[in-house]
């Protein structure tokens, strides 16, 4: 497996956790009472935060694991990341456009942050998927 595909399931891996965890905590919190009313920002922010630090202690695990294909990325490493990322950030514009006409039609912020951060997880795990696929079933950029 090359360092690229192994820092994709990474990502796949730690931002589904991160939002599944999200989810647990918002959930938990309700109570039964509308989601709307939870106190949110908080969690959003640790379950994020969170993320980003496993990704990083993830990426220097396996860098040092691995040190020979850490600084290694061909052609293909990058063509396969290039397709990941368009495949992903179909989810970020939708998102995002949502997140617009919340806004405008005057949603509360929960509803708005909440779609907004399940487009970036979306996004994430769309892309890193896309870029597994591509590893292990071939790429062949027209």
């Amino acid at each position: 497996m090359s360092f690229e595909e192994k820092l994709a399931w990474n990502m796949a891996v730690v931002s589904a956790a991160a939002y599944v965890t999200y989810l647990a905590l918002i959930l938990g919190k309700a109570g039964g009472g509308p989601l709307a009313d939870v106190p949110y920002a908080a969690a959003m922010l640790w379950t994020i935060g969170s993320a980003v630090v496993a990704t990083i202690v993830l990426r220097v695990v396996v860098a040092a694991l691995a040190p020979e294909d850490a600084d290694r990325k061909d052609q293909r490493d990058r063509e396969i990341s290039r397709f990941g990322e368009h495949m992903g950030q179909s989810f970020v514009v939708t998102g995002a456009v949502a997140a617009l006409g919340m806004a405008m039609a005057g949603v509360d912020q929960f509803w708005i942050a909440n779609v907004l951060y399940l487009a970036f997880v979306l996004s994430a795990v769309t892309g890193s998927i896309a870029k597994i696929v591509a590893y292990r079933r071939g790429f062949w950029p027209w």
